[in-house]
């Protein structure tokens, strides 16, 4: 089976953020196909590469980039809820005169039009938070 998952919720704000991963990690380890990861309004602060846990609490950002790189997983972040947020690529970073890049390299800034072709091409859709 095919899942899309949307991350609406922010890494230390509440369970959805971890939850969403452990889900994910779940579905590809039970042989299941992610077909896009797409971060959402709060939830793309969990591609936020400035992001400094404490040192003995789960570290959401880095589970996240750890799991999309060993599994090469689609990772979209909706680019009008990341730079409301003051995450921002390279690219939106000189656009903007900005002297920072703050979006983890695992991840891409796109449109909601990838979370609708995530709905098209997925036998299922699971938002968390």
């Amino acid at each position: 089976m095919k899942f899309s998952v949307i991350i609406y919720a922010a890494p230390y704000s509440s369970q959805a953020a971890t939850s969403a991963y452990h889900f994910t990690r779940s579905v590809l380890a039970q042989g299941h196909e992610i077909y896009r990861l797409f971060f959402f309004n709060d939830g793309v602060y969990n591609a936020n590469r400035l992001a400094v846990p404490a040192q003995d609490e789960f570290n959401v950002q880095q589970a996240w980039d750890n799991l999309i790189d060993e599994h090469q997983l689609d990772s979209v972040v909706c680019v009008s809820s990341a730079l409301r947020r003051g995450i921002v690529d390279a690219s939106e970073s000189g656009r903007y005169a900005l002297n920072a890049v703050s979006l983890s390299d695992k991840s891409s800034l796109s449109g909601l039009g990838q979370l609708v072709d995530a709905g098209v091409h997925s036998d299922r859709v699971i938002n968390f938070g």
